[in-house]
């Protein structure tokens, strides 16, 4: 994909993100109704979009590519969280909170399948789903903590959302018949297939009922403004850095920094109007961050070969 295609590709996303905000305004698409599609693609088309990107030939170079990839996530991971002890903590609580999840909770999970898969394919999708483990996890479990710190946290039930997980079971699912190369149905593979194939428009039509939640003229501040440039030019940055020094190939390499620098997670918002953070500003953040990216994403993926 050259660099005229990825800005195609980038207006496409974009116009399927104003139509979401343009049904949100409407209220074709209501509370409710942002809350179904949500859920609908957590539980049933993301997984079934990265159990589709399983069904490949396997060999020991998919194997090293995907070892190497979950090391350098989990580095990733490692540095966000050693960062996160103290660069945020001339902040209020209630806003350091926001800035803590949103720096390991990118919106990888959403944006990040579309943007693979159309640049890299199915190999993208499976590269995406296994750097984003150590994510996942760290989201269900450190993440949560930041938001209920002065809680009791059930270890029980974090592990238990972390392990069923609707995406990491269909990585489980996926790595399975991509290793032992089972043939499925194909009723079943065709089923999958059809589901997966709705990702992009389904997800980006709900990153659009996001951004019609707030005003574009108020997101611009020195706070949102300076955690953008974390966020997006930072942080990719000492993942390509990271790449480099592990001697990743040239679409892992992508996917890594790509998936580093995706804007902040919106469920930061929803875990910020739960347990009285700030809401508002969490959803700044997703907001400005979502906007930069489209800037951004063509730079790196152009930096990254």
């Amino acid at each position: 994909m050259n660099l005229l295609d990825l800005f195609s590709l980038q207006g496409t996303l974009f116009a399927l993100m104003i139509v979401g905000a343009i049904l949100k305004k409407k209220e074709i698409i209501d509370a409710n109704g942002k809350k179904c599609l949500t859920d609908l693609c957590i539980n049933v088309v993301i997984p079934c979009n990265i159990f589709k990107s399983c069904l490949i030939e396997f060999n020991m170079e998919i194997f090293r590519s995907c070892a190497l990839l979950l090391l350098a996530a989990v580095i990733m991971q490692a540095v966000c969280l050693i960062l996160n002890k103290f660069i945020f903590n001339r902040y209020v609580p209630q806003r350091r909170k926001v800035l803590q999840y949103c720096t390991i909770v990118p919106m990888s999970g959403f944006l990040g399948n579309p943007i693979a898969e159309a640049i890299y394919n199915d190999i993208g999708v499976l590269y995406t789903s296994i750097f984003l483990i150590p994510m996942r996890i760290i989201m269900w479990s450190v993440g949560t903590t930041y938001f209920v710190a002065d809680e009791k946290v059930d270890k029980k039930k974090v592990a238990k959302n972390v392990l069923t997980h609707p995406c990491l079971v269909a990585i489980y699912l996926g790595l399975i018949c991509m290793v032992t190369q089972v043939k499925l149905p194909a009723v079943i593979t065709a089923t999958v297939k059809y589901l997966g194939n709705c990702n992009s428009a389904l997800t980006m039509l709900i990153v659009g009922t996001i951004l019609a939640d707030v005003k574009i003229t108020t997101i611009f501040n020195k706070d949102t403004a300076m955690f953008s440039v974390f966020r997006l030019i930072i942080l990719p940055a000492a993942a390509l850095v990271v790449g480099l020094g592990l001697g990743l190939d040239a679409t892992s390499l992508g996917i890594s920094v790509l998936m580093t620098g995706m804007p902040a997670g919106a469920t930061a918002a929803i875990f910020a109007a739960r347990y009285d953070s700030d809401a508002l500003f969490a959803t700044r953040c997703v907001v400005m961050t979502t906007l930069m990216s489209m800037l951004t994403l063509p730079v790196w993926c152009y930096l990254a070969g």
